[in-house]
């Protein structure tokens, strides 16, 4: 059992605040992302929870424990850093086993829980490599590896993929899905990869220059983000955001005619997805206006069009062709739109 309780939490250096009224329970064995761009408190609030800095404000439990003023190593959670920190003096079965001659494990066991260890990120065959004889997905698998070879209540994941290639993130995405299931382990992850957050979490905290902007399922947050923000962050590629007025239902900007919307007359801005909107017979559809770019994507052709100072994307079919320059239009019912305060951003209608 290691629920988590974040109770007002902050963090402030002087004037500089890094992590406001951070207010939330993460559930056992949950798989919590916490998503947003560089210094937006993802990693501070990591390290908080982990004793790496100290709160300056508000309570951190974990079981129901106030773990405040408790170290590190007193806390029972191990952390998987950007950086694999190995060392390279060490063979893998080596770095694997440190945690364990650190904490005075029955050296009985060593052999045994490293073995398990290993064989859950599959490395068994690596065992006698030094690091410097290791990629760079193989070096992070013997830094998830001495995680887990200490059966902690939390894990604590900074950034582990970053430093990857493409093709390694995504089987090694694979492999930590797989593990948190195996392992039943309450989670913390922190990314600023929109993909990694979608594909892996329970549930995502969206953070904005330490706000949370918005938690949810990965499936709430992509169908209804709370704000503008969320909107153009969550998605790939993002929400279509396009600022205009709305008289009588109608959102206008340049270009765009939506009728049919509920919603005040004033400024507002207007978003939609890429997938949901279509390619319309010419003249026919609520946006008309000359192709910017055209991508090809394999499955589908991906169009953009200017509207105002935003490109404005849609997802055509994979044989779709057309010359940039050329007018193409846009199918947008009203159905798919979601509307946001033209000054706030923030969502309209709930």
């Amino acid at each position: 059992m290691a629920e988590i309780q974040l109770q007002n939490v902050g963090k402030r250096w002087g004037s500089f605040v890094g992590v406001d009224n951070f207010d939330l329970t993460i559930a056992d064995k949950e798989f919590l992302v916490l998503l947003g761009p560089s210094g937006c408190g993802k990693t501070t609030t990591m390290r908080m929870i982990a004793g790496l800095e100290e709160a300056s404000e508000g309570d951190i439990l974990i079981d129901g424990q106030r773990v405040n003023d408790m170290e590190p190593k007193d806390r029972d959670v191990a952390m998987v850093f950007q950086s694999y920190a190995l060392y390279p003096n060490m063979n893998v079965y080596e770095n694997i086993r440190f945690p364990l001659k650190v904490r005075g494990i029955d050296p009985k066991t060593h052999d045994e829980k490293v073995r398990r260890a290993s064989a859950m990120v599959e490395l068994d065959d690596f065992l006698h490599r030094k690091p410097a004889e290791l990629s760079g997905g193989q070096r992070q698998r013997v830094a998830l590896a001495r995680a887990i070879v200490r059966e902690p209540n939390v894990f604590l994941m900074d950034e582990p993929l970053s430093n990857l290639d493409a093709k390694l993130r995504v089987s090694t995405r694979a492999q930590i899905k797989n593990l948190s299931h195996e392992l039943a382990v309450t989670t913390i992850y922190v990314t600023h990869d929109q993909i990694e957050a979608m594909t892996l979490a329970d549930r995502v905290v969206v953070m904005k220059k330490g706000v949370v902007q918005q938690v949810g399922s990965p499936t709430e947050i992509y169908d209804r983000p709370a704000n503008t923000f969320v909107a153009s962050f969550i998605g790939n590629p993002a929400m279509n955001l396009m600022e205009g007025e709305v008289q009588g239902g109608t959102f206008r900007a340049k270009n765009v005619e939506i009728p049919g919307l509920n919603a005040p007359n004033g400024p507002l801005t207007l978003g939609f997805r890429a997938e949901d909107a279509s390619i319309a017979a010419p003249g026919e559809g609520q946006i008309n206006a000359p192709i910017y770019t055209m991508e090809l994507l394999g499955d589908a052709t991906m169009i953009s069009v200017r509207v105002g100072g935003a490109l404005v994307s849609v997802k055509a079919d994979k044989n779709f062709r057309a010359e940039i320059g050329q007018t193409v239009s846009i199918s947008v019912p009203q159905g798919i739109c979601h509307l946001f305060d033209g000054q706030t951003g923030a969502r309209l209608g709930g």
